[in-house]
């Protein structure tokens, strides 16, 4: 019995040697299996954190670019530009609606009566005179102490336009450009002007209204039977804007003009004519610019010879803060084209006048217009005189 207890555990003790040398040899082949595996796989390099990617930075904004003006001129401008130059009232007018802000000066003194409406930093601006006609001259010396960017001119072209504007640029430094513009092509003068000024929502603002209050007053003398007008000014109201000027825009568009000349004076003052001349012409409505012979010529003898002062049919011309009809025949006779349609044709032009004059003083002039102040603006110019 010892003996086959003594065998039972020779044999334990063999299996449980074996057992060990198959756990050894198990491990030893996992162990070799995965040293081939490292062997085979590429070591991976040691990770490091990323880093943020790198927005790339804009492209700098250039200081000088290129714009071609309306008569063909290239030249170089500042890229921004905060300080304009005007060279006369016309332009003063055009720019003050549109950059108030970046006017360097006025081209010649408001009047008296712009202090109602214009702000007090724009009306003290200092005087650089203007380029062509009126009595003065651009102030070269005031121009230069401005640090104004550019010199801008607006309205119709001179023949000699290309030549000033390039010796003035070469003289002082500055660039000038010129920008054409009639009555029907302001809204094409803004957008250029906004393009200049990198102004292009507020130029788009002025030329939509320029654009709608042409097309209405346009439309509304379709098939109109037109109204026989002269328009007289002067001290003894003996010259006229005759048909076919620059200044005549407006009355030859609204009325059938009655000043016809061989040679339509492209002046302010219009051309000079006598009495006889206008009796001959016999109008049936008469309009007088601003401080000429309104106020006069109801108690005059010979103008009392002409059916449209005997019947009341004569009026002024408002005037506040410009001549609504020209002198300068600038963007301000879109107001004026607004009063005299309303005056000749009250039925068809049915909207109401004073709304409009605030809308434009608002817009253009930067100024809250008053109904009271309305009224003095127009006193003489919607009803005959009895």
């Amino acid at each position: 019995m010892k003996h086959i207890t003594r065998i039972a555990a020779l044999m334990l003790a063999a299996l449980f040697a074996l057992s060990l040398i198959g756990c050894n040899s198990n491990a030893q082949i996992q162990s070799e299996q995965t040293q081939a595996q490292s062997e085979q796989t590429p070591a991976q390099p040691e990770q490091t954190p990323s880093e943020p990617e790198q927005t790339p930075s804009p492209m700098e904004q250039p200081d000088m670019r290129e714009f071609t003006d309306s008569v063909g001129r290239t030249v170089e401008l500042p890229y921004e530009i905060t300080k304009v130059a005007v060279s006369g009232p016309l332009t003063q007018i055009v720019l003050f609606a549109l950059c108030p802000d970046k006017l360097v000066g006025v081209s010649g003194a408001w009047s008296k009566d712009a202090e109602k409406y214009i702000a007090a930093e724009y009306y003290n601006l200092p005087e650089l005179g203007q380029l062509y006609g009126g009595k003065g001259e651009l102030n070269l010396e005031t121009l230069l102490d401005s640090g104004a960017q550019v010199v801008i001119d607006v309205g119709e072209p001179k023949g000699s336009v290309k030549e000033d504007l390039d010796a003035l640029s070469e003289q002082t430094g500055i660039p000038f450009v010129h920008i054409t513009a009639t009555l029907e092509s302001m809204p094409e003068a803004y957008l250029k002007l906004g393009e200049l000024l990198n102004m292009p929502a507020e130029a788009e603002a002025l030329a939509a209204y320029c654009e709608e209050h042409y097309t209405m007053i346009t439309k509304l003398m379709e098939g109109a039977s037109k109204v026989k007008l002269l328009y007289c000014l002067g001290d003894e109201g003996l010259n006229v804007i005759a048909k076919g000027s620059y200044h005549a825009e407006v009355i030859d568009l609204l009325s059938d003009n009655a000043a016809i000349v061989d040679e339509p004076s492209s002046k302010g003052s219009g051309n000079e004519v006598d009495m006889e001349q206008i009796m001959l012409w016999d109008p049936n409505v008469i309009i007088f610019a601003p401080d000429s012979v309104y106020s006069k010529v109801g108690e005059d003898e010979l103008w009392n010879d002409l059916k449209p002062i005997k019947d009341g049919k004569y009026y002024e011309v408002p005037f506040g803060p410009y001549n609504w009809l020209g002198f300068p025949p600038s963007v301000q006779r879109y107001l004026g084209m607004l009063w005299l349609a309303k005056l000749l044709y009250p039925d068809a032009a049915s909207y109401d006048m004073y709304t409009e004059t605030a809308e434009y003083f608002k817009l253009f002039y930067h100024c809250d217009l008053t109904e009271g102040q309305y009224n003095e603006l127009v006193a003489n110019s919607i009803a005959a005189v009895s």
